[in-house]
Order: structure tokens, then sequence, then C-alpha cells
């Protein structure tokens, strides 16, 4: 992947994000653990279970002002949004 998570400061830089793991899927998506949806999903509902437990043996703390609601919507809107 080209872009950096340590750059996605907005919400352009999000979105360039997740084009870059679109590519990366395109590209390879065989190597991915979780290549279809359904266990990019649970995948991902997993690890944000978990993601205190991953920022704590990163040494980072879990912020704690994300605007989780921002991201639901946008997983949601990717359901219909054209």
């Amino acid at each position: 992947m080209t872009s950096s998570l340590e750059h996605v400061d907005s919400r352009e830089a999000l979105a360039a994000f997740v084009r870059s793991l679109q590519r990366s899927h395109a590209e390879d998506g065989s190597s991915w653990e979780n290549a279809d949806l359904p266990s990019f999903l649970e995948a991902l509902a997993a690890w944000i279970d978990d993601a205190d437990g991953w920022y704590s043996n990163a040494g980072r703390e879990l912020p704690a002002s994300g605007d989780w609601t921002f991201f639901a919507r946008a997983l949601q809107a990717a359901t219909i949004y054209e």
C-alpha cells in the first residue's frame, strides 16, 4: 500500500487511503487474509472490538475523540452510494 496510516489526518486523506486499499485488493487481493467482503467486515468488527489491545501493544493511546459516527455513516452509505 502506498498511503501511510500516519498521514491520514483529513477526510481527503482517508478517502485516498481507502482508494489505496481498493487498488491493493484489485492488484493482489488473494494475498489478503480477508479478501472477501464478509470476512473483511468480520475482521473489521473484531479489530474495532480489540483496538484498545492493539494500541496498548503498540505503546499508543486509543484516540478518545474519534468520530465513530462518521465512520459508521460512511460504511453504511457505501452499501447504496454510487
